[in-house]
C-alpha cells in the first residue's frame, strides 16, 4: 500500500463567534480557523485543522504564520514521504521544521484521517490500542464578563442538557473583583454544576495566592494556569499550598514539557491539547506522562472548529482515564457550522464520530463563503475509498 501526497491545500476561513470571548490576554468576535486538505495519489482524501486563539495573543503561532509553515516548509517535505506511514512522515517533518505544532498537528490530522478512511477504521482505533469510550463530557466556558449574563448562560445550558461543567474567564480584573464574579455564579448554580477558572497566566504568585484560597472557599473546583507559564517553580509552589487543584495549560507544550511540568511537581492536572502538543500521537505521550505521574487529565481545546474537534475526540477517547472531562466546545461557540454534519451533542456529552477517519466532511458551500481568498477555487469532495 503506497500512496505519495498528490496535492496540499491550505486556507483559512474566518467564523464569527455566538458572543465576544474575554480572555485575559484578548477578547475574540471571530475565530481563524486553518484547514489543510491533502489529496493523495491513491486518491484518498484527508482533512485536518490548525487552529489558535487570539492571532498571536495567545502563543508563538498565528493564523497566517501557520498557512506559511505548511506552504513554505512542511509540504515540500510531506511530496517526499510516503503518506500512508503517518509515523515515519512525522518525524521526516520534525526533522526539517523545528517547534511549530499547530501546523504539524493539522499535517498529521489530515494524514490519520487518510489512513482511517484507507483502512475503514475511525482514527481512535489508529492510536493507543482504540478508544475506551464513545461519549466525553463537555464543559463550556462563560466568557462574557457579565455576571448576570453568565448565570443566564449557565441555566440555559443546563436546562437544555448540553453543559454542566462551567470554565470562567479571569485575569483581566482585580483578584477580588474576579473572585466575586465566579463566587455569584457558583452560588447561582449550586451542586447542579461544576465551576472552573481558566486565568491565562493572567496572575503572579501573591495574586494567585491569595486567589486559588479564595476560589477555592467559594466552591470553585478546579484553577487553570493562574502564572507565567515558565514559572515552574510557582505553580510547584501554588500545588502544594493549595487544596484546589491546579491545572497546567500554557506550560504543556509537548511531552518535554509535560516531563519537566510533571518533574517539578507543577500541577495536578494536565489539559491535553492536539495543537499545542504537536499533534494526536504527541498529545497521547503528554497524557501517558501525566498518567504514569498520577496527574489528572482534561481534555483541552484551541477553540478548533469541527474538524480539529473531532481529532481531539478521536484520542482523548482513547485516555484510560479522564477524570476532569473535557472542553470541546469550539464548533458551538461559532456561528456556522463547517461541517456537513454536526457533530454531536447531547445529554452533557459529545459523541466521538465512528465513520472512517474522521468521520466529518466538511460543507463545501460553508467553506466558499467564509474563506479568506474567496477567489480560490473550492473541491466538492468525492467520497473517499472506504468511507
Amino acid at each position: 500500500m503506497t500512496s505519495k501526497a498528490a496535492q496540499i491545500d491550505t486556507f483559512i476561513v474566518d467564523v464569527p463567534t455566538i458572543r465576544p470571548h474575554v480572555l485575559a490576554m484578548a477578547t475574540m468576535r471571530s475565530q481563524a480557523v486553518v484547514l489543510v486538505r491533502i489529496t493523495c495519489s491513491d486518491g484518498v482524501i484527508g482533512i485536518g485543522e490548525g487552529t489558535t486563539i487570539g492571532g498571536l495573543s495567545y502563543g508563538e503561532e498565528s493564523p497566517e504564520g501557520i498557512k506559511l509553515a505548511i506552504d513554505t516548509y512542511i509540504a515540500p517535505v510531506l511530496k517526499t514521504c510516503e503518506v500512508s506511514r503517518v509515523a515515519e512522515t512525522m518525524s521526516k517533518i520534525g526533522r526539517s521544521v523545528v517547534g511549530n505544532h499547530i501546523a504539524k498537528c493539522a499535517i498529521e490530522t489530515a494524514l490519520l484521517d487518510a489512513a482511517g478512511k484507507r483502512l475503514g477504521v475511525p482514527v481512535s482505533e489508529l492510536i493507543g490500542g482504540g478508544r475506551v469510550r464513545d461519549r466525553l463530557a463537555v464543559a463550556w466556558t462563560l466568557a462574557s464578563g457579565n455576571t448576570a449574563r453568565d448565570i443566564e448562560e449557565a441555566e440555559a445550558m443546563i436546562e437544555a442538557r448540553r453543559h454542566s461543567i462551567f470554565k470562567l474567564k479571569i485575569g483581566k480584573r482585580s483578584v477580588a473583583d474576579d473572585v466575586a464574579h465566579v463566587a455569584a455564579i457558583k452560588k447561582a448554580i449550586g451542586n447542579r454544576g461544576s465551576v472552573r477558572v481558566d486565568v491565562n497566566q493572567g496572575w503572579d504568585e501573591a495574586q494567585a495566592n491569595a486567589g486559588m484560597k479564595m476560589l477555592e472557599d467559594a466552591g470553585c473546583d478546579l484553577v487553570e494556569q493562574p502564572v507565567a507559564r515558565d514559572a515552574l517553580a510557582t505553580m510547584a509552589r501554588l500545588s502544594a499550598r493549595h487544596g484546589i487543584p491546579l491545572m497546567a495549560d500554557e506550560a504543556l507544550h509537548g511531552p518535554r514539557d509535560a516531563f519537566r511540568v510533571a518533574a517539578s511537581a507543577g500541577a495536578r492536572v494536565f489539559a491535553v491539547k492536539i495543537a499545542q502538543s504537536g499533534g494526536l500521537h504527541a498529545g497521547r505521550d503528554v497524557a501517558t506522562i501525566a498518567d504514569a505521574s498520577g496527574i489528572g487529565l482534561y481534555g483541552g481545546t484551541m477553540l478548533e472548529a469541527g474538524v480539529g474537534t473531532a481529532a481531539s475526540a478521536h484520542l482523548f477517547a482513547t485516555f484510560p482515564k479522564l477524570a476532569w472531562g473535557t472542553e470541546l466546545f469550539g464548533p458551538l461557540l461559532l456561528t456556522e457550522e463547517i461541517l456537513a454534519e454536526p457533530l454531536d451533542y447531547a445529554d452533557f456529552s459529545l459523541g466521538v464520530p465512528t465513520g472512517p477517519g474522521l468521520g466529518i466532511a466538511l460543507d463545501e458551500d460553508k467553506i466558499a463563503r467564509f474563506r479568506r481568498d474567496r477567489t480560490a477555487p473550492t473541491l466538492h469532495v468525492v467520497a473517499a475509498k472506504g468511507a
